[in-house]
């Protein structure tokens, strides 16, 4: 096992102690690890990591949405891996291209953990993404560029998103406000 799978191993674990009520999810990303299939690379279809961003405003109140092109709904930036063993460098690399922010820093450890369904779409079976997500907060402009993956971009406060019908953007805003608090 690499140092960059023993690093993330050790991250999650760390993670599932100080969030004992998804040590489920947890296990579920120490699974995918386990896997003798890279889980860094998109080819694999079974399920892949992918590194999500709880990108917020210099002053913590607001977080930048994308209207994500391809499912058409209101998301956190993120992206694929693509066989980079870093999930802090990837989320930070994809917030700034989804954005086009560049005075940008990751805060911490990982926050939060998802595994969810992307849909079949043209050539592309329907997957699993395991989605490591960390806190990165715009420290310069927060004049963003929409780019080719989102139908808009829209910074939005954080505190009415605890009552947001997605599940993961209202527990993020839950652990956000808590951390803050």
């Amino acid at each position: 096992m690499s140092a960059a799978y023993s690093d993330l191993r050790g991250h999650i674990i760390d993670y599932a102690r100080r969030w004992p009520a998804e040590r489920e999810v947890a296990l579920q990303f120490l699974a995918l690890l386990d896997d003798p299939a890279d889980p860094f690379v998109r080819e694999r279809l079974e399920g892949h990591l992918t590194g999500g961003v709880w990108l917020v405003s210099g002053d913590g109140r607001r977080i930048l949405m994308t209207h994500h092109r391809k499912l058409d709904r209101w998301l956190q930036l993120g992206g694929h891996a693509d066989g980079d063993t870093d999930m802090a460098r990837v989320a930070l690399k994809e917030a700034e291209e989804e954005s086009g922010l560049v005075d940008l820093c990751v805060e911490g450890g990982i926050f939060d953990l998802d595994r969810h369904w992307i849909p079949e779409r043209k050539d592309v079976p329907g997957h699993w993404h395991y989605d490591v997500r960390y806190v990165i907060r715009a420290t310069g402009s927060e004049d963003y560029a929409v780019s080719e993956e989102s139908l808009d971009l829209a910074w939005r406060d954080i505190a009415p998103m605890v009552d947001d019908a997605d599940v993961s953007i209202s527990r993020m805003a839950r652990k956000w406000l808590a951390r803050n608090a």
